[in-house]
């Protein structure tokens, strides 16, 4: 099980689920449990948040996966080799530009 993950729903404010299994290419829709508003309470379109629900794609956004949970399995299509050229492998590789800093520090 997959907890605390943001599904953004058309027309609704956002909801937190816990996922039961990572979505996968062939789904049409997201199963999910345990379905509370950002804040805790019960949204107003359930009767019990511990039953299981099934949104369907047509219904959902956009799936907000909280970036401890990502490491767990890659992105969809992408195997393990193109995650790791995608991620710089510290923050060494980041460089700064000065030109930026200077124009903040002048504002």
């Amino acid at each position: 099980m997959i907890p605390r993950v943001v599904v953004h729903l058309l027309n609704e404010q956002p909801v937190l689920v816990d996922l039961l299994e990572m979505p996968k290419p062939a789904d049409n829709g997201l199963v999910c449990t345990n379905v509370r508003m950002l804040d805790g309470r019960k949204p107003i379109f359930i009767d019990r948040s511990d039953s299981t629900f099934y949104f369907p794609y047509l219904n959902v956004r956009f799936i907000e996966i909280p970036g401890d949970r990502q490491e767990q399995a890659p992105p969809v299509g992408m195997g393990a080799e193109a995650v790791a050229e995608t991620v710089p492998a510290d923050d060494e590789d980041l460089e700064i530009d000065e030109d930026f800093l200077r124009r903040i520090r002048d504002a």
